[in-house]
């Protein structure tokens, strides 16, 4: 369809030439009446949002009735100025009282972009000078406030309106110098906003395209250098620490673009002003164009730049960062030797800085390594002599040569030492205001101390902690550091065996701070002297130290075993226990502390009467905690009591062999109630518990022997106690619940011969004889019975002052019969057997026992016969022939010849077997045959 025209467009030209004036006219008459008001308002503060917001609405009305008459044009060009004069006074206002906030200024920005609009509509008018080039200035101001607002994409806006404005007129045709600067300004302006929103591209291309609108004037040269030179600096800062090569050839480009716009700045330069200024500038494009080149490793290119600026007319480039990038391009091309001269020069030169200085010489040291600590040292103290140093750049220095590790740590830690035990150094850190860099340089040394006491490097360690004391107040809140830092330099020259040194400085910081590390260290000083009582007097001075913890005691007593001082040791551990049954937190659990202390008792000889002191109380301890809780539990507290079980039956055994019967029994009697605590006991300890007691028994009785003194009451009731629990075992070891009956074969029989040999010794002592024969018949008829058992027990019981006949008898008896009912009889021990049994009838002869004697010679006889010459003992043969012969003599001489004859019979009848006997046989047959004659 075809389009509907406006009612504008329909009527006639000068219709709407009338209608439209007088609309102008209206909005310009409500714009200048806001204008007034903010005229009048000015003074006082900001014109009101709602004003500005009018002002928007008038200015969007009144272009949309464009275009104007040139008298309309020239009345908005009145009110566009008087709106920006507004802007400027409420600008001095706010300056003026140091009122301004972002929020001000961003109001103020507001307006000054609406008066450019304003002025804008009507940049054609005529009879003013230049009016696009003003206009297009509104814009430039009001595009630098909101780029300093950091409103970019505003400030963009206000230069691309401004270039649009001048992109009309003939560039070339203007040759107002002011007219250009703006240009110029504007690109340059345009340029940096570009930069700042990250359009690179377009910000360099705004630089390429200023070159255009020079004025070929010094100051333009010099402001494109700049706005080049601050690109550069950007890419070149922004970059510093991870550039890659293309971001610093992007910083070196634009520091080329500048360094060639002062090349052409100093050839337009008139005045020598003029050229002071350019060749500055020019300078210092070059350093940054150094600095470009050493972070890109052109190390070559770098000195060039330097020798360049050093060479200059009129004297050259004194910057002290020219001595810096000198000596980093010399490290950088491994010749120190340069580079230590532009290290020195430095100290000439009074001009640097002191973090100019200060990193030099972290760069150089950085490089040179260990080498260059001598110089870093002596630069540092030729710099004290020309100028003044801060305490801040001596820790920088000392931390920087200390700090570098690795090889030469030695070298590097002598001469720092030197350096800050200089008394200019020391000088640095006094009073209130140093106090930072003091605690600073105290930690940088006692960083570095420790260190090396690690890698047991204890000289060096000594020295740096000893240079650290210098940097600690002498105030009373400094007493606790100071008596660390002695305390540590005592342990250094502990490490070193300087003994006495080493006292000095323990003595020194117990003054300081008396506590229980002081005490401590003292000890080890008098383990290292081998002192021993004045180790074990420092144990004691130890526990009444305030700050003391049992740990103390545990780290004495492995002090003392590495020192082979077990006297100290024990006194340690013994004085440790003492603490357990306060109920303490203890580091090491009580039987820890007591197995480790019969350890070290027994590694000294004599020491058995204490081991069994230790042990006592051990067993007092389980007793009333509880196995499980002194012990511990299952597995582990196994071990531990099996432990003290073993080494209380070794020390038994032990103390036995070595005859001091009195420990042995206390000894073994110790080890049974050991395997009496174990829950559970096995076949072992049962058996193990069991012979122990008796072998306490059998002590008991071989102390009396050696000792010739018979037992106490007391202990012979203890006795009796030891051989009824032993008694108790062994029913419940044979009853067959417990072991089987090869154990009992290879076990039992000998407990089962102690048992028994014990308890008649012992029932002997209580006159008891039917509780005598009772055990020994009880055991002969036992499966552990053997005849040698029986022999001793019937030996023993012919024989004392307490013998018994009556068990004599039998047990010999039983043996007897048991040596002949084997299959391969031991005839020396039947001959023995039969001598005793012959002699205990003979002794103990009742009405019956001449025929019981008769009988055991006849016994004798039938055993002889039919045995191998000299299978029966021949000595016993002839005993016997010649007792049984002599028998006779008796009942001969008293009439009694049949009885006479019974005894030469039979001692002729033995004679018969009896090798070398012939002759008596002989005498025997002659004897007998005269006395058959007479009777």
């Amino acid at each position: 369809p075809p389009r509907v025209m406006r009612i504008a467009e329909i009527s006639s030209p000068e219709i709407r030439t009338v209608h439209g004036e007088e609309d102008d006219q209206h909005i310009l008459f409500r714009f200048e009446a806001i204008v007034k008001q903010i005229e009048t308002d000015s003074a006082n503060k900001l014109p009101p949002d709602s004003a500005t917001v009018n002002l928007r609405q008038c200015l969007t009305h009144l272009s949309q009735l464009a275009p104007f008459s040139n008298s309309l044009k020239l009345q908005i060009w009145k009110l566009s100025y008087r709106l920006w004069n507004v802007c400027v006074d409420i600008s001095n206002t706010a300056t003026i009282r140091s009122s301004s906030s972002t929020t001000t200024a961003e109001k103020q920005a507001e307006l000054r972009h609406l008066t450019a609009d304003l002025l804008s509509i009507a940049s054609d008018v005529t009879g003013i000078p230049s009016p696009v080039i003003k206009s297009a200035s509104f814009y430039y101001k009001t595009g630098l406030l909101w780029h300093n607002l950091r409103k970019f994409d505003l400030a963009a806006q206000c230069f691309e309106r401004a270039t649009d404005l001048i992109s009309k007129l003939d560039v070339a045709s203007i040759t107002d110098t002011g007219e250009r600067k703006l240009l110029l300004d504007l690109n340059l302006a345009r340029s940096r906003t570009a930069w700042e929103v990250r359009d690179l591209n377009l910000a360099v291309a705004l630089l390429n395209r200023s070159k255009s609108m020079l004025s070929g004037s010094c100051e333009d040269y010099m402001e494109l250098a700049k706005q080049f030179m601050a690109f550069g600096k950007c890419s070149l800062s922004k970059n510093s620490e991870d550039a890659d090569n293309r971001d610093l050839s992007e910083a070196l480009k634009l520091m080329n673009e500048a360094l060639e716009s002062c090349e052409k700045g100093y050839g337009a330069s008139r005045t020598p002003e003029e050229k002071v200024e350019i060749r500055g500038l020019r300078w210092k494009v070059l350093r940054f164009i150094a600095a470009i080149h050493l972070q890109k490793d052109e190390f070559e290119s770098v000195i060039k730049c330097v020798k360049v600026l050093r060479d200059s007319a009129e004297g050259g480039d004194d910057h002290p960062s020219l001595s810096v990038l000198a000596m980093k391009a010399w490290l950088g091309l491994g010749r120190h030797n340069e580079a230590e001269k532009e290290l020195r020069g430095m100290v000439i030169d009074r001009g640097i800085p002191e973090g100019v200085w200060v990193s030099s010489v972290e760069a150089y040291f950085s490089s040179a390594g260990t080498a260059g600590a001598e110089t870093a040292k002596g630069v540092f103290l030729g710099l004290l002599g020309r100028c003044h140093v801060s305490a801040g750049a001596a820790v920088r220095v000392a931390s920087r040569v200390l700090g570098g590790g690795g090889e030469g740590g030695k070298v590097r830690a002598k001469v720092v030492a030197e350096l800050v035990s200089d008394e200019r150094v020391v000088t640095l850190f006094a009073g209130k205001e140093a106090a930072k860099d003091r605690t600073a340089m105290h930690a940088v040394l006692w960083n570095c101390g420790a260190d090396n006491f690690q890698s047991k490097d204890y000289q060096t360690s000594a020295e740096l902690f000893e240079k650290s004391m210098l940097y600690i107040a002498h105030d009373t809140e400094n007493r606790i550091l100071r008596a660390k830092g002695y305390r540590v330099l005592c342990l250094c020259h502990l490490g070193l065996l300087q003994l006495d040194r080493a006292k000095e400085y323990i003595d020194e910081a117990e003054k300081l701070e008396p506590n229980v590390v002081c005490a401590f260290l003292k000890y080890k000083i008098y383990l290292q002297k081998k002192d021993i009582q004045g180790a074990i007097t420092q144990i004691e001075a130890m526990t009444m130290c305030l700050d003391f913890q049992p740990d103390f005691l545990s780290l004495s007593a492995h002090e003392a075993v590495a020192c082979s001082a077990r006297p100290v040791a024990v006194a340690s551990l013994s004085t440790m226990l003492n603490f357990y049954a306060s109920g303490k937190s203890m580091p090491t659990a009580e039987v820890t502390v007591m197995r480790t202390l019969v350890t070290v008792l027994s590694q000294e000889p004599d020491n058995e009467q204490k081991i069994l002191k230790t042990l006592k109380h051990a067993h007092t301890r389980a007793s009333e905690l509880g196995s499980d809780c002194f012990f511990g539990k299952e597995e582990v507290g196994r071990r531990e009591l099996n432990w003290f079980a073993v080494t209380s039956w070794n020390y038994g055994t032990k103390t036995g062999h070595d005859k001091n019967y009195e420990l042995s029994a206390e000894f073994l009697r110790l080890a049974s109630n050991f395997y009496a605590l174990v829950k559970g006991s096995d076949d072992e300890n049962n058996v193990m518990a069991c012979k122990s007691l008796v072998l306490s028994v059998s002590s008991m009785i071989a102390l009396e022997f050696q000792r010739k003194a018979a037992m106490s009451e007391t202990e012979v009731k203890q006795a009796v106690t030891l051989l009824d629990r032993a008694g108790q075992m062994l029913k419940s070891i044979s009853a067959g619940n417990s072991v089987n009956d090869s154990q009992l074969n290879t076990i039992a029989p000998d407990l089962f011969y102690m048992h028994t040999f014990c308890a008649y010794d012992v029932q002997g002592r209580l006159n008891d004889i039917g509780s005598q024969l009772f055990t020994v018949k009880s055991f002969a008829s036992s499966k552990a019975c053997r005849p040698q058992y029986l022999l001793q027990i019937g030996l023993h019981a012919s024989q004392g002052p307490r013998s018994n006949h009556e068990v004599a008898t039998f047990a010999l008896n039983e043996c007897l019969s048991s040596f002949l009912s084997s299959p391969v009889p031991d005839y020396p021990n039947v001959a023995l057997v039969v001598r005793k049994l012959i002699a205990i009838a003979s002794i103990h002869k009742g009405d019956k026992d001449d025929d019981l004697v008769y009988s055991m010679y006849k016994q004798a006889y039938r055993i002889m016969v039919g045995l191998k010459e000299g299978e029966y003992p021949i000595e016993e043969g002839k005993w016997l022939a010649m007792t049984a012969w002599n028998r006779a003599a008796v009942p001969v001489r008293l009439g009694q010849i049949e009885m006479g004859k019974k005894w030469m019979n039979v001692g002729f009848d033995i004679a018969k077997h009896v090798p070398g006997m012939e002759v008596y046989k002989a005498c025997m047959e002659d004897v007998l045959s005269k006395l058959e004659k007479k009777h």
